[in-house]
């Protein structure tokens, strides 16, 4: 019976180690779905604010595509694809993240995309002060 003595240990300890790395892998699955929602607000507020400058009495006379990349980096996102040229009462803005796994390294450095669509009133392109 002596011999089986701090075997229990032994088994403690793996099992703490398998929680422990099971845990990291769910930190960085969590870390995965929090930059999937900033890109996605990232992508609704470039696609905002792409819409919003084409209204004559909102806009600061930039370019559409330039507010959509100013307002995308503050998200900490990158515009890949903006359809909102001037005049136009919509605009679709495509954007990515860089993915930052530490534990999970298959998914480091992967792109998180997302797309957003935003539509005005036709009505509001011709209105003036």
């Amino acid at each position: 019976m002596k011999r089986a003595r701090g075997s229990v240990t032994v088994l403690v300890c793996a099992v703490a180690f398998m929680l422990m790395l099971g845990g990291l892998a769910v930190a960085d699955a969590g870390m995965l779905l929090m930059l999937r929602a900033r890109a996605q607000a990232a992508a609704d507020a470039a696609a905002l604010a792409a819409v919003a400058e084409q209204i004559p009495i909102l806009s600061a006379g930039e370019d559409p595509r330039t507010v959509a990349e100013i307002h995308a980096e503050r998200n900490g996102a990158v515009v890949t694809r903006c359809d909102c040229a001037y005049g136009t009462a919509s605009a679709t803005v495509d954007v990515e993240i860089a993915a930052r796994a530490v534990f999970l390294p298959g998914w480091s450095g992967r792109r998180i995309r997302a797309t957003a669509t935003a539509e005005t009133d036709p009505g509001l392109l011709t209105y003036r002060r």
